[in-house]
């Protein structure tokens, strides 16, 4: 048995189960919205895209496929080499060629209103990866999920819509308790009624 013939059996052999990607993939979709902690959310969301990867190929939603690959790659090196006050010096020039990546995938695998949205998601995406703060980069997540919403529709993936709504009501979770938990800051000296002191100018 040749190469070609092994690759082509195994393909067929395993096709019929990639919605438990799917699956595996939804449920990963909706922990890695509600992670306390800005690196878990971008491991658990890499896992996620690799399980929608593989459930977008079997949809032939090739250009899915494509963005989900790509964010792997951007959230892994976003979880080990982005921090809240620091970023390596080859972070940015690296995401900006994924981004290119991205855009020539699009292109390449172009099908109209789905790679659009697809499209679009993965750069918002790629914007939050870049954030330092778990919470901004949970709000820029809340605009990429919503484009992978149509996107979803438009292919057909039940797995990707259920993902997605669950993604964003643990995303909306999140940013509702990370609000919450805020200190109310208080003024730091108290103001005089009738004016400042003499001498404090």
């Amino acid at each position: 048995m040749s190469s070609a013939d092994l690759a082509a059996f195994s393909w067929n052999a395993a096709r019929e189960h990639l919605d438990l990607f799917g699956s595996l993939g939804l449920c990963l979709g909706f922990v890695g919205g509600m992670m306390p902690r800005r690196s878990l959310i971008l491991v658990t969301s890499a896992a996620c895209s690799a399980c929608f990867a593989l459930h977008f190929l079997q949809l032939g939603a090739q250009t899915g496929t494509a963005m989900c690959l790509v964010s792997v790659m951007q959230s892994l090196v976003a979880a080990r080499w982005i921090g809240p006050d620091s970023r390596a010096a080859w972070v940015a020039p690296l995401f900006l060629a994924s981004s290119l990546v991205a855009l020539g995938l699009t292109l390449a695998t172009w099908n109209g209103w789905p790679s659009a949205c697809a499209g679009l998601g993965s750069l918002l995406a790629t914007t939050a990866r870049l954030q330092g703060n778990a919470q901004a980069m949970r709000r820029v997540f809340l605009g990429a999920s919503s484009c992978w919403v149509i996107h979803n529709t438009l292919v057909g993936s039940v797995f990707g819509l259920t993902c997605d709504l669950l993604t964003i009501t643990a995303l909306v979770i999140a940013l509702v308790r990370g609000g919450a938990a805020k200190p109310v800051s208080q003024p730091a000296t108290a103001v005089s009624p009738i004016g400042p002191l003499p001498g404090a100018a």
